[in-house]
């Protein structure tokens, strides 16, 4: 037998509002339509669903099992009513984000955290990539964001790329490294000491590169590489090597790690560091709402990474020398 689901839910409102006017009100139609809906179901089931004559009205056993179920759809509704509400205020979903590691870990990892803090209904996954990688996840609907530097990379029709603060790199070293004590730096000293290697494919394995050609050096004495953030700064923290690093993830790093930049301008890319997604995903409430914390939170950064920028007095040391010769 199949009964129509709206007359469990008109029959539940009245025993619950204990008559069938206040089940009416309750549920926002007539007297009337209640009482006709009563009666279908009375003649569908073959069974009384109230006691006669009492009042409040009392539902008879099978009366309030059915209740029961329609209750159940009345709580279904409305928790379906309120995950829509909290889908378009932007208050309840998830949020697929990929994006370069360092950056991921240093800055956009505390961003989410944050977030979190003023909407804890919305679910992030994390994970990390690179601009080709990136996009393709973008682009297959495997991730919704991806936060990644770009330059004069064509993005395709369906994405958009938007630019949240500059892709500054600096040569990062421990407190203790002898090369901050010196005040001219030449190209041998790029040579006597170990180096970090970048992740292969990142944008810094490729500014690596560009450095090396700028000197003229065939390759560097590398004697770590594949480390994580966390690991790369211990490894710096704790030896004489030397590694480039985005300045924006030196400066998010906690005020007590052991690293520090060197104070020589090297070669910089054209590129900013940004924000990659689908056209259809600025449309998503969610990710409207997270787009404007992470863009607000990253202009912030990238003003004060300036003011800190603007502090050092940069050496242009060896590079001065390759560019003029």
């Amino acid at each position: 037998m199949k009964i129509d689901e709206r007359h469990l839910v008109q029959l539940a409102a009245v025993v619950d509002a204990g008559g069938v006017t206040e089940g009416a009100a309750l549920l926002g139609t007539s007297q009337p339509a209640i009482s006709r809906t009563l009666s279908m179901l009375e003649r569908r089931i073959g069974e009384p669903l109230f006691i006669p004559g009492r009042k409040p009205l009392q539902p008879t056993a099978i009366g309030k099992q059915l209740a029961i179920h329609g209750r159940a759809i009345l709580a279904a509704g409305r928790k379906a009513s309120e995950t829509v509400n909290s889908f378009r205020g932007g208050t309840q979903g998830r949020v697929r984000i990929g994006g370069v590691p360092f950056f991921m870990d240093a800055v956009v990892s505390g961003l989410i955290a944050s977030f979190q803090m003023k909407e804890p209904s919305i679910h992030f996954d994390q994970s990390y990539g690179h601009y080709n990688e990136l996009v393709s996840q973008l682009i297959a609907n495997e991730i919704d964001l991806a936060v990644t530097p770009a330059g004069t990379h064509e993005i395709s029709a369906e994405l958009v790329f938007e630019p949240l603060i500059l892709s500054r790199n600096v040569l990062a070293c421990g407190i203790n490294h002898p090369l901050l004590a010196k005040k001219k730096l030449s190209r041998e000293d790029f040579l006597r000491f170990a180096w970090i290697a970048p992740l292969p494919g990142s944008p810094l394995m490729l500014d690596l590169t560009n450095i090396l050609m700028t000197l003229g050096i065939d390759e560097l004495a590398i004697r770590y590489a594949g480390g994580s953030l966390h690991s790369v700064v211990n490894y710096l923290a704790q030896s004489q090597a030397l590694a480039i690093m985005p300045l924006s993830v030196i400066h998010a790093l906690p005020k007590d790690t052991q690293i520090t930049v060197l104070p020589l301008s090297i070669p910089q890319p054209e590129r900013m560091i940004g924000i990659v997604y689908r056209r259809q995903s600025a449309r998503d409430p969610v990710n409207r709402k997270f787009f404007s914390h992470i863009r607000s939170n990253l202009e912030n950064l990238s003003r004060v990474v300036a003011r800190h920028d603007a502090t050092i007095a940069w050496e242009h040391g060896p590079f001065m020398h390759a560019m003029m010769s």
